[in-house]
């Protein structure tokens, strides 16, 4: 009967250190994630948003502003974590040369600990230029 006890609380802790190790993983591991996926969905958002029939009559690129944020809004909502909250701010666009500028303010839920309310909020900035090469 003691060895099923040892069990029982063997199963207990190991529940509990799995927990714990959840919400630590949460806080300390969204800043990167949020700065990488920022970084990828520009990038990706800005070649999706190139206006191919100026580049073939001027041979500039040039990005359309709405297929921008279009395209950057419906990446990032599928890539985005449930648990935080985010706030996203385009602070420049501009079309001709190609350059954005993000911002992502996010913010985990609050943990109470030991009657004091704590959040961890997190502001992540990208400048991208997209340039090509002439051959």
């Amino acid at each position: 009967m003691k060895e099923s006890y040892w069990g029982y609380w063997l199963i207990l802790l190991g529940v509990f250190v799995i927990v714990i190790l959840l919400l630590i993983r949460n806080v300390t591991s969204n800043n990167t994630e949020d700065y990488y996926t920022l970084k990828q969905i520009s990038e990706a958002s800005m070649v999706d948003a190139i206006d191919y029939a100026y580049y073939r009559e001027y041979g500039e690129l040039k990005i359309n502003r709405e297929k921008f944020i279009e395209n950057f809004l419906r990446r990032f909502v599928d890539s985005s974590s449930v648990s935080s909250k985010y706030e996203l701010f385009f602070t420049s666009i501009y079309e001709a040369p190609p350059k954005v500028s993000v911002e992502i303010k996010s913010s985990t839920d609050t943990y109470v600990i030991n009657d004091s309310s704590e959040t961890f909020d997190m502001t992540n900035r990208v400048d991208a230029i997209l340039e090509y090469g002439t051959n």
